[in-house]
């Protein structure tokens, strides 16, 4: 377990509630994963990334969080998850937590009391504007699960902005107090012995100050879905981003500067490759690792391969490290994009290039998606845009 761990380990995703089911409740939990150590060693990971574990409403499976200190009874206890930090830590596996920081739940505390009323403490913690000029959402802007991204609430006659479902307001990373809330619920977490985060959408985190209109996408298509009829050029991806992800990074390397352990942060983004790569940082750190996706939409031809991975090692910045992706909770699994043969080969080049691998679970064992019944679909992005195959169910099936 060396002090930079993260840039010859390999980390293996679990969504929990996929993974293994103890008490037969057809849930996947913790004790599920704490069983799986021997194996997951075996296998030769270095660090699991668990998806989100706290309680939530499961409006979007927990990316919806309802209390950031706390574990959801569905996936055990705050003791168990206790048990599996040190129980992997004994088998030389180490543990990060997903961190959703731009977004709650509706149903959390913080934001029953924003919506309370007006002058409410609390208020000012997520984003409220008024109508616009004429009546109706205060600008353009689409929610990345298509509609509106902005929700009436008729007690307080105003809107809020909910770059997700309308059950998954938007936090106002502006306001210091809760910047602060926020790397309160860093440190809880990371005095408990988690190894780090994955930052859920960072690059989402900060909004344009003034709420202009995003413009028009010439290049749409029906296909690409309703999100992308915009340019998220004003509600993504601001400068002032970097700033709070410097200040995760000074937190983060403060526990290896006390000897406490070298911690880890990796960033999703998902940006071109010249602006990804500004999230490392500059006059100060940013994240360790900007989650690098290109592998999963690249054509899979051998030159053409070798300039992507050539124009991204240009594009790193001094010192830093690359990190490489083929799957995740939110895309399709590489043996199906790829087809089984090659998703061999795909294993073989994630595992053999430079940098951080970063590996879903069961694509070690080729798992593919799977087709779900209309009648049993359950993510809210196939929903609410139903036949266009943005659905993530497929992709989030029980470990075999």
């Amino acid at each position: 377990m060396t002090s930079r761990w993260w840039r010859t380990g390999v980390i293996y995703q679990i969504y929990p509630r996929s993974f293994q089911d103890t008490n037969d409740d057809g849930v996947g939990d913790l004790e599920g994963i704490r069983r799986r150590l021997n194996y997951l060693g075996e296998l030769g990971i270095d660090a699991i990334w668990i998806s989100p574990i706290y309680p939530s409403p499961m409006a979007d499976f927990g990316y919806d969080v309802a209390d950031y200190r706390e574990v959801d009874p569905r996936f055990g206890t705050l003791s168990d998850l206790d048990d599996l930090i040190a129980a992997a830590h004994a088998h030389g596996i180490r543990v990060l937590l997903d961190l959703v920081p731009n977004h709650t739940s509706d149903q959390h505390p913080w934001f029953v009391e924003s919506r309370s009323s007006r002058d409410n403490p609390k208020r000012n913690w997520y984003i409220w504007r008024d109508p616009a000029p004429r009546d109706g959402p205060p600008n353009n802007w689409i929610s990345d699960f298509g509609g509106p991204a902005w929700e009436w609430d008729v007690a307080t006659r105003q809107y809020y902005y909910h770059a997700f479902l309308k059950e998954q307001p938007d936090l106002n990373w502006r306001n210091p107090e809760v910047r602060a809330a926020m790397y309160e619920v860093m440190r809880f977490w990371l005095d408990r012995g988690v190894d780090g985060f994955r930052i859920d959408v960072l690059w989402h985190m900060v909004k344009a100050a003034e709420f202009p209109d995003n413009p028009p996408n010439d290049a749409w298509r029906a296909s690409m879905g309703e999100r992308d009829r915009v340019l998220q050029l004003h509600s993504t991806d601001q400068p002032e981003v970097h700033e709070i992800a410097a200040e995760m990074r000074a937190i983060a390397d403060g526990y290896a500067a006390a000897g406490r352990g070298e911690r880890v942060l990796i960033g999703e983004i998902c940006l071109p490759v010249d602006r990804l790569v500004r999230y490392y940082g500059a006059e100060r750190p940013g994240v360790h690792l900007p989650a690098n996706f290109q592998l999963i939409d690249a054509p899979w031809e051998a030159r053409a391969l070798a300039t992507l991975i050539a124009a991204y090692e240009a594009a790193l910045p001094r010192d830093a490290w690359p990190n490489w992706v083929l799957g995740n909770h939110d895309r399709p699994r590489v043996a199906t994009s790829r087809g089984a043969a090659q998703a061999r080969i795909a294993a073989m080049l994630l595992l053999t290039l430079r940098g951080t691998p970063a590996l879903y679970y069961g694509d070690e064992i080729g798992l593919s998606d799977v087709i779900i019944p209309s009648d049993q679909i359950r993510d809210p992005r196939e929903s609410r845009e139903p036949g266009r195959g943005l659905g993530r169910d497929p992709v989030r099936t029980p470990m075999p």
